[in-house]
This record gives structure tokens, C-alpha cells and sequence, in this order.
């Protein structure tokens, strides 16, 4: 294994720090490697795995102005890559004007998600709107042979290299970026047709926005989504001609709000509803569809069945926990990150576009979240989701299930005592059959020998552990969202020769 630390950011965080989302397996990394060839520790890569595994988590380098919460900090994308059998890694800062202005300032500039914004040391840029800096560290997609970072706060969508994991700048759609909204976290790509699909939102009217880029990266289609006032949207979904977005009853107290302070309220007695907009329709064609009091972090996938649309994600029996069952000074600060607290499970609704009706139904009785699915059934018809399990009261990964939605089966893997992985993406092998035809790859913490791998699993046989287990240069912080670019897609848009340096052939 050839091993490079190429760069080394400054942190400014206590030694002695005590917070649980920055220590332990939330310890933060100040370095950036290059290694290739990694050390292969149990079993074979794949020669038929050909792509990278992208993944994006928040990484503080410097204290809070007052209450660090787990999503402040700065956007770092992880990159192991595959191809004939070899391998590489790469991580990066997502370098966006945030990091760069508290870099060179030694300190945190703006208040977090856990702080009022009054708190905040600059108030230009994003923090002129009263929220929270763009740290773009929350998700990562790959479009047109870029990977694009994004934050759930909405922000800019930073370009990166999806082998070096370098910051290439903004994106910009040829100067028709909507700045004044951004754009928030889980954009869909529609690999059939290059489409990316987008949604924003913020406190003033109409609230919500729906768009569309094509395949030639133009923003060819940008709508209001009306809504009755400021909501916390966090995921969409997409068939092959509807785009389905919603309006949780978890969103902003309106008296505190008026304060100034964001305070999240779950409304019990106000339903769900569900958008369902033609993928290029006006705001007039929005359909509105009602569903039971609930929020929903994440969905797998959406599709059309006859007349009606089959919406699938993780139902949360209580939005609003008490408490997340720590059982001290940070019993309430982070009780909506505990999926056991949160009680969140597979679920599904059905949306009848004919006669206007709402069925749903729960399908697992497993607590799971962060569902994947392999990405040449996204907005179609689908059976298989490889879900993550939670550590009880804590925002770690402890395993991973596989949902069959067909037959209802489910096969749990647990990574074991102290072993944490990340959002698990499914890499459909070269030349597959079918849509398990393929490996899941993971990235683990393991606190047990203070080390951290890349995890091949086979997709249809995860019970029988890792195919292929690659040792990282150092132990990495947890982290969440991830995705999966197939090597012949990001071929098309990197020259040859540029590709094969980067894997080392």
C-alpha cells in the first residue's frame, strides 16, 4: 500500500474535548491521504466492482460559538475507488467559503443548528439569512461526472472530483443557480434520462421550489410549491414522470419563531401531505395528497403502478422524542437523532392519482433508516433496500438489513460491539443479472482496534460477511450519506487517460 498524508487542516478543538459528536467515534480528522493499493485484511476485491464509493459527513474543525450539534460541522468526502481488482482512497475538506473564511480566522464564524443565529460573528452570505454557514455536509451525488455536495439547509452545490474528492468550485447551471434559495440536500439523479432533480425552502412564501436540470446541465424547469408556511422538507422522491415532495407537521414553533428562534414542533393533529407534480408541470398541476401525522428523514424509492404511485420511507412513530435516553447533560440536545427514540420503520403509501385517495401500510417491524437501493431502479418498480440499524439512543450505525419488499424477508448483518459503518450504497456488478446482482460497500469506525475499512459485502448474501475487507491509512469520524458512481458513467465524462492515472493503472 503507497500512503500520503497530502494535507492537514488546523483545528482549534479542546484535547481534553468532552462532547459525544466529537469524540468517540465522532472524533474528527484534520488529515487528507492518498493511498493506493490498499492493504487487503480478509478475503478478494472483486475484479467485476468497477466505480467509487463516494461519502459525505460532517467534520468540525473548531468549536461552536456555544452548542456543537453533529450537522454543523464541515463537509469531508471519503472516496474508495475500484477497478480490475485494484483500489484506491482519497479524502478531502469540501473547500467552501465557509471553511476558507473560518480557516483563516481560527474560529467558528456562525451559529449552528443547536444556537440562535443572533450569536453568529459574520452575517454575510448564508449567515445574512438568519440561518447557519453552508457547510455542504450533508450529501453527495454524482451528475454528469461530478460528484455535487449538498447541505440540508439548503446552500451551494459544491463540484467535486469524484477520484481526488478536490473541490472544483460552485456549481452554477450557467448562471442560472437559484442563490437567493440554494438548493438542499438529496437531489435525485435519474441516470436514464441525466436529469437532476431539485428542491428548495425557507421562511418566506411560497416556501418551497421544485426544478429540474437536464442532461446538458441547464436548469430547464423551476416552480413554486406553495405551501402554508415554513416547513423542514429533508428528502424527495421520483417515478419515471412524477416528482412526489411534502408537508411534514414537524416544522418551526411560529411563536418562537417570530423571536427569532428556531424551535422544531411535531403537530400531531395536522396530517402529512404529499406534492406530486409532473416532472416539467406548473405549480396549478400539483396534486395534494393527506397521510397520517408523521416525519419522514429519508425515502427509498417511488414508482407507478397502474393509476396509483407507490411512495416507500422511513415512517417515525414519535417525531418528537422526550429524550434520547443518554441520561444526561445531553439527554435533549440530540433526541432526534436516535432511531430507536424516533421509531423510524419501513413504510409505504399509495397515492391514487384517479380517485384521490391515500393507503399506506407499515412493511417492517425493524427499526431501520438511510436506506439504499441499487440505483437503476430509482423511480421504478423495485424489490430490494439495504437499510442501516442504530445504536440505541445514539446517531451510529451499528448493522445493516436487507428488506425484501416482495416477500417481506429481512437478513440482519451487525458489524459487532464497537464497529460503526455508513450509509451503505449498492454497486450493481460488471455485467449484472438482476438487481441484488451485486456488492454493498460501507465504510466502518472501529473503535475496538482504533481503526476504520472499507466493507465489500455480496448484495444478495450480506449474512455472510465481508467479500472483501480494505484497511483505511487512520480511523475515521462516523459518517452518513454516501453513493455509488459506476466506472463506465464517470468514463464517459473523464477522459481515459485522467481515469487510469487516478486508479493507478
Amino acid at each position: 500500500m503507497s500512503v500520503d498524508i497530502v494535507g492537514r487542516m488546523l483545528s482549534t478543538l479542546p484535547e481534553d474535548d468532552d462532547h459525544p459528536y466529537r469524540t468517540g467515534p465522532w472524533r474528527p480528522q484534520t488529515n487528507e491521504w492518498s493511498a493506493d493499493d490498499l492493504e487487503v485484511v480478509e478475503g478478494e476485491v472483486p475484479t467485476d466492482l468497477d466505480g467509487v464509493y463516494l461519502r459525505n459527513t460532517e467534520n468540525p474543525l473548531h468549536p461552536s460559538v456555544k452548542n456543537y450539534h453533529p450537522f454543523d460541522g464541515d463537509g469531508m468526502v471519503h472516496v474508495v475507488g475500484f477497478r480490475d481488482g485494484k483500489t484506491f482512497y482519497r479524502n478531502r475538506f469540501v473547500r467552501t467559503d465557509g471553511l476558507l473564511a473560518e480557516s483563516e480566522a481560527g474560529a467558528s464564524l456562525w451559529a449552528g443548528i443547536s444556537e440562535n443565529p443572533a450569536l453568529a460573528r459574520r452575517d454575510d452570505g448564508w449567515g445574512a439569512r438568519g440561518r447557519m454557514k453552508d457547510a455542504s455536509s450533508t450529501d453527495v451525488v454524482v451528475h454528469r461526472g461530478t460528484a455535487l455536495t449538498s447541505f440540508y439547509q439548503c446552500g451551494d452545490l459544491y463540484r467535486v472530483d469524484p477520484y481526488s474528492a478536490d473541490t472544483r468550485g460552485k456549481e452554477d447551471w450557467g448562471g442560472r443557480f437559484p442563490f437567493e434559495w440554494g438548493v438542499s440536500a438529496h437531489p435525485k439523479v435519474d441516470d436514464r434520462t441525466g436529469e437532476l432533480l431539485f428542491f428548495n425552502y425557507g421562511k418566506e412564501a411560497p416556501y418551497l421550489h421544485y426544478g429540474v436540470v437536464d442532461e446538458n446541465n441547464a436548469l430547464v424547469h423551476y416552480v413554486d410549491v406553495p405551501l402554508p408556511g415554513p416547513r423542514l422538507p429533508h428528502d424527495m422522491a421520483f417515478t419515471e414522470n412524477y416528482a412526489i415532495l411534502n408537508d411534514f407537521p414537524l416544522f418551526w414553533d411560529a411563536a418562537a419563531l417570530e423571536r427569532g428562534v428556531h424551535v422544531p414542533r411535531f403537530h400531531r393533529d395536522v396530517p402529512s401531505r404529499f406534492a406530486v407534480i409532473p416532472r416539467r408541470g406548473s405549480s396549478e398541476a400539483i396534486r395534494w395528497f393527506e397521510a397520517s401525522p408523521t416525519y419522514v428523514l429519508h425515502f427509498t424509492n417511488a414508482y407507478e403502478d397502474g393509476h396509483e404511485i407507490v411512495l416507500d420511507g422511513f415512517f417515525q412513530g414519535d417525531p418528537e422524542p422526550a429524550d434520547n435516553g443518554m441520561g444526561d447533560k445531553w439527554q435533549r440536545a440530540f433526541r432526534f437523532l436516535a432511531l430507536d427514540r424516533m421509531q423510524s420503520r419501513l413504510h409505504r403509501w399509495r397515492l391514487d392519482l384517479v380517485t384521490g385517495a391515500m393507503k399506506e401500510e407499515q412493511l417492517s417491524d425493524r427499526v431501520t433508516e438511510f436506506g439504499m437501493i441499487n440505483g437503476a431502479h430509482l423511480g421504478r418498480n423495485y424489490r430490494y433496500a439495504w437499510a442501516a440499524t442504530g445504536k440505541p439512543s445514539w446517531f451510529l450505525f451499528d448493522g445493516l438489513v436487507r428488506h425484501d419488499l416482495l416477500t417481506g424477508a429481512e437478513e440482519h448483518l451487525s458489524f459487532g460491539d464497537g464497529v460503526y459503518g455508513s450509509e451503505t450504497a449498492m454497486a450493481p456488478r460488471v455485467g449484472s443479472s438482476g438487481e441484488d446482482d451485486g456488492y454493498l460497500i460501507t465504510l466502518t469506525t472501529d473503535m475496538v482496534e482504533n481503526a476504520s475499512y472499507c466493507l465489500v459485502l455480496d448484495a444478495s448474501r450480506i449474512t455472510d460477511g465481508p467479500v472483501c475487507k480494505l484497511k483505511l491509512p487512520e480511523r475515521i469520524s462516523s459518517g452518513t450519506h454516501s453513493t455509488w458512481a459506476a466506472g463506465a458513467e464517470l468514463r464517459r465524462w473523464h477522459n481515459a487517460e485522467s481515469a487510469a492515472a487516478a486508479i493507478g493503472l
